[in-house]
């Protein structure tokens, strides 16, 4: 695998950033959400619905990278409320398992798209080939 390329999950025509960057080793995934192209934000409002979509995608990327759930080492969300909020812990225990990845919760005061209440980066280290 090569030591830094870029990894796009969607064709945005006017994007200024990759989806994914893989660099020495490293897995870096650019904030993710529910917003889906050509088709809007799904189920608006909804934290615990959006989380799912985020980290379906996210395993998306994983994949791409050759990586898994259990190489990602950190996440930082970012959360327009804390309404549902408790209930996405539920959504991560289905994707992660101990050791969970170190993790990282910012309220802001809202996201880029209407409708979408959580963000998600991720950190993995990418496996060793071989």
């Amino acid at each position: 695998m090569s030591a830094n390329r870029a990894i796009q999950v969607e064709a945005l025509d006017d994007a200024t950033f990759s989806t994914a960057i893989v660099r020495n080793g490293w897995l870096f995934v650019s904030g993710l959400t529910a917003w889906i192209p050509g088709s809007g934000v799904e189920r608006p409002d909804d934290v615990v619905h959006q989380a799912h979509v985020i980290y379906g995608r996210l395993g998306e990327v994983l994949a791409r990278a050759g990586c898994t759930f259990a190489d990602v080492v950190a996440t930082r969300e970012f959360i327009t409320s804390t309404d549902g909020y408790r209930e996405t812990a539920a959504v991560r225990r289905t994707y992660f398992s101990e050791p969970f990845p170190a993790a990282t919760g910012v309220i802001v005061a809202g996201l880029l798209r209407p409708g979408v209440v959580i963000e998600i980066e991720a950190i993995a280290a990418i496996p060793a080939a071989g």
